[in-house]
């Protein structure tokens, strides 16, 4: 694998190229007087089958995930809105991220694979225009019916691009994500301190991403 050249570098939006949302679960968890993790503990559990992947996979309208989510968490001892939860997700970009996303564009291939959801009208909220306009490609778990970290939505984003996933490097903040990409050949970077994310992609790909 470390003697394929890569030809096209993957990004996940939230915890990438925004500040993560677990965060602002972490401020809510403490003003409601939540266990610590408690929101990402809901999401964990029957994570393929829950009201959350069921949203990211458009089974699921912010309506009735507000309800659902409801309920899983009641189930788990304190009852959270899921309307409590979508208002968390939206973050900051990180500039230097997308810088580096820029440099990677200029000469390669770009992949935007994002576990997402439909706003009421079908639409998917995105505030970042100019930056979307960076990705050759963007996979949405709402408009494909299957999400992260399923296999296929791999295969997807690898299709579109005409590459195998050994011409591929993957930036994902959560390694459950980042499992069945390395298990198919790609190059794999978990993002915890985005500089430091930034400089081994800069040394994987071969070139300054300042």
């Amino acid at each position: 694998m470390s003697g394929t050249a890569v030809r096209a570098v993957l990004f996940d939006f939230g915890g990438v190229l925004t500040t993560s949302p677990f965060d602002a679960f972490a401020r809510y968890e403490a003003e409601h007087a939540l266990p610590a993790g408690f929101i990402r503990s809901v999401n964990a559990r029957n994570h393929h089958h829950n009201a959350w992947a069921r949203l990211e996979r458009a089974e699921l309208s912010p309506a009735a995930f507000d309800a659902a989510f409801a309920a899983e968490s009641a189930e788990l001892g304190h009852e959270v809105p899921g309307a409590d939860v979508l208002a968390l997700l939206a973050g900051d970009l990180r500039p230097a991220m997308v810088r580096a996303l820029t440099r990677v564009h200029e000469r390669l291939a770009t992949g935007l694979l994002t576990n997402n959801f439909l706003t009421g009208d079908g639409a998917t909220p995105s505030p970042f225009a100019a930056v979307l306009a960076e990705f050759d490609v963007i996979v949405e778990s709402a408009r494909v019916g299957v999400r992260k970290p399923e296999p296929r939505f791999y295969e997807l984003a690898c299709d579109a691009l005409a590459i195998e996933p050994s011409e591929a490097v993957f930036l994902d903040d959560l390694g459950v994500n980042l499992k069945p990409a390395a298990a198919m050949g790609m190059r794999t970077i978990k993002v915890v301190d985005p500089d430091a994310a930034i400089t081994e992609l800069a040394s994987i790909v071969g070139f300054s991403l300042a």
